[in-house]
């Protein structure tokens, strides 16, 4: 956690808060952490590696923040609408929680996905702005099958 947003509006001090995540400083072996300036996409495939990681800090600091050096395997996300209500249907502006129950769906975990929403007043909405989504990208075996899905939604 960078403490970079409002203590009150942090999803990832939440999970942390609730059991559902562990802070971590560096990132060795072949965890993935997801970073919106990866070139290579989150596929189901990645399912083998150690562990996830979301790096929560501010919308506004990302090009910072990511470009520190955390080690592991960076993926980003396919285009998915924000449910959260300061991005409210944005694409790609996605809150820790959101980005990190976006991954799990993706990689076959769907329940504990949904787990994780279950803890945000609004994370139903997340899930129900992209529950179609989540499902084709669940099953998709390339960069380009993502964008193919992407733009069939618009999202391309």
């Amino acid at each position: 956690m960078l403490y970079q947003d409002d203590p009150q509006k942090c999803t990832a001090a939440k999970m942390i808060k609730f059991g559902l995540a562990r802070p971590v400083r560096s990132v060795k072996g072949k965890g993935l952490v997801l970073s919106p300036f990866s070139d290579d996409i989150l596929l189901p495939s990645d399912k083998h590696r150690q562990f996830l990681v979301g790096v929560d800090c501010s919308w506004n600091l990302a090009d910072d923040s990511f470009f520190n050096n955390l080690g592991g395997i960076k993926r980003r996300l396919p285009p998915l609408l924000a449910g959260n209500p300061v991005n409210y249907s944005k694409i790609g502006k996605l809150t820790t929680v959101e980005a990190l129950s976006a991954s799990l769906f993706i990689l076959g975990q769907q329940s504990q996905a949904i787990s994780l929403l279950d803890k945000f007043k609004w994370g139903h909405t997340f899930f129900e702005l992209n529950q179609n989504l989540l499902e084709e990208y669940s099953g998709m075996q390339s960069q380009d099958e993502a964008d193919e899905i992407a733009g069939q939604y618009g999202l391309g």
